[in-house]
């Protein structure tokens, strides 16, 4: 049978029915073959198509065209519905290869099928052009209800017949000629790890190698992953657009001590920052680290180990102030001191400040009042106990490994000498020097974590070592040690908010590179290390991070 005649004989079809009911549905079968797919729905407001021997509708010549706009429009979402699509490419001008294809192809790209199809009133654009718009609904697999959308078929007489003018913006409004719908799937892990307060980390937080070494250490839970997934519009030379998304339901997740707003603060002060370096806070009473930004590469400011220069002085300090010097007692700072039948220890800049007090001499950093002091004064053994004190050689339970500091027992004088200002043997991580400010701050070094301690040492597989008590007077000489160096030594006149105690440090690398910086201080119950690999000196690379850091708190 002639096509005309099969649409004709649609048409009558079509208008009996309409006259009598108000919608007409036809139905496929679903994947199964159980129910119904698609369903084709007209209404009354579509008037229905001329019978053969009504004659021309307007705009049509007279013994030349077949059929009218009107059947083409209906017969092609007919078939549809059907999922014809070989009948469909006979309505269309000029198919693209591959017409069934596009299809099939889209509705398994998004893993949808159309469900339901509603023509639109078809209106003449001129002689021999018409467009009706229609709308549709998609079922995508995962998403609760339908995916609606609204398109319009646009038709032409090509060949004295009425044919539809197809682009893909026919199975989509905003679908492109070389453009595609595509079904993006993102999985949620089931470990997922929030800050203190229960937020999402913030973004660019530069704790992430931190993040992913948790996501190794703590079992999945038996849910495992949960699937989101968003159905983007990715047109030509155009940023692809999200169409439509399904979130994924997010796990509840396991807190850590981090704390979102000091995170983020810490994050951005090292924003600007060109050397490779990280800043560690503590909350000094807990151990807690309330923030890690590390752009040292890895984990380095828990697993990484420098020179830690002279804010090593602040364990040197506490040897001496526990053998009966205090923070008033008059000590010398000259340019150069050579140690007997050993090498000679320089000022920075061969400085001389003559005769001082020990807090002058920690606040002006001066190397050779404390290999001096330290040569004198304090015992190899004695520099260890004081070093263990403060974590150093203690097996730290963070929840993500990482280690505090090391030095070897020194030999000789000249050895324990460059230990004083923390060269020689001596090297510390990050972690390590925030939890020396912190244990200055509460009287107590404390051990520091990321996860509630026994999260930390379940997943670790020992024990925390045990938190150590300071003595009183040690910890009063300290505070006072610290407190002048931002006042009227190496980090007076920065831009450090009042109340900051703290100790500069500039490191020699054993390596031969330029200098490491330091900063570690404290102020109220929030510790802190600023550290600046091949930074230079503390008071010009870590004290200025430190301060946007804390001025952003």
């Amino acid at each position: 049978m002639r096509r005309r005649a099969l649409l004709a004989l649609v048409g009558v079809v079509v208008a009996i029915i309409v006259t009598s009911v108000t919608g007409l549905v036809l139905q496929g079968k679903d994947e199964a073959g159980t129910g119904p797919q698609t369903r084709l729905v007209i209404d009354g407001s579509t008037p229905p198509p001329p019978a053969p021997d009504e004659g021309p509708v307007e705009g049509q010549v007279e013994g030349q065209v077949e059929g009218t706009p009107e059947e083409t429009a209906r017969t092609y979402l007919s078939d549809w519905a059907t999922g014809d699509y070989e009948s469909m490419r006979e309505l269309v001008d000029e198919p693209p290869s591959g017409f069934a294809d596009r299809h099939r192809q889209l509705d398994d790209a998004l893993s949808a099928r159309v469900v339901r199809l509603t023509p639109g009133k078809v209106i003449r654009t001129g002689e021999q052009t018409a467009e009706m718009r229609f709308t549709g609904a998609r079922k995508v697999a995962g998403y609760g209800g339908t995916w609606d959308f609204a398109s319009t078929l646009r038709l032409a007489v090509r060949d004295l017949s009425w044919k539809v003018l197809w682009t893909p913006a026919v199975m989509h409004p905003d679908l492109a000629e070389g453009g595609e719908l595509v079904r993006v799937d993102k999985q949620v892990s089931a470990a997922r790890f929030l800050t203190k307060e229960g937020h999402a980390f913030p973004h660019e937080n530069y704790a992430e190698p931190y993040l992913a070494e948790l996501g190794t250490r703590i079992p999945q839970p038996p849910s495992g992953t949960e699937v989101g997934w968003t159905i983007e519009l990715r047109n030509p030379a155009q940023p692809p657009r999200v169409l439509l998304e399904k979130k994924a339901k997010a796990a509840e997740g396991t807190r850590t001590t981090v704390e979102a707003f000091t995170q983020a603060a810490a994050a951005r002060a090292l924003d600007p920052v060109q050397q490779p370096a990280a800043i560690v806070a503590v909350r000094a009473s807990t151990g807690e680290v309330a923030a890690v930004a590390d752009r040292l590469g890895g984990r380095e400011a828990f697993t990484g180990k420098y020179a830690p220069g002279s804010t090593f002085k602040t364990v040197t300090a506490a040897a001496l102030l526990d053998g009966g010097l205090n923070a008033d007692s008059q000590v010398p700072c000259p340019a150069k001191y050579t140690i007997p039948n050993g090498r000679t220890i320089d000022n920075y800049q061969d400085k001389d400040h003559g005769s001082v007090t020990l807090r002058q001499a920690y606040a002006l950093s001066c190397n050779t009042t404390f290999a001096q002091l330290a040569v004198q004064l304090v015992s190899a053994d004695r520099l260890m106990e004081k070093a263990a004190a403060f974590g150093f050689g203690a097996r730290l339970a963070t929840g993500v490994g990482g280690a505090c500091g090391s030095l070897n027992r020194p030999e000789n004088s000249d050895a324990l000498a460059e230990d004083s200002f923390g060269q020689g043997t001596v090297e510390a991580s990050t972690l390590c020097m925030a939890s020396v400010a912190a244990a200055v701050q509460s009287g107590a070094w404390h051990p520091p974590r990321l996860l509630p301690a026994d999260v930390a040492e379940r997943i670790e597989g020992h024990a925390q070592p045990a938190s150590v008590p300071l003595n009183d007077t040690v910890v009063a000489g300290l505070r006072s040690l610290m407190g002048a160096v931002t006042t009227e030594g190496t980090a007076a006149g920065s831009e450090l908010p009042e109340g900051v105690s703290g100790k500069t440090g500039t490191a020699e690398d054993w390596q031969g590179g330029p200098d490491h910086a330091w900063f570690i201080g404290y102020k109220g119950d929030l510790a802190f290390a600023v550290f600046v690999k091949h930074g230079g000196t503390g008071r010009n690379a870590a004290v200025p991070i430190a301060a946007r850091f804390l001025r952003a708190l």
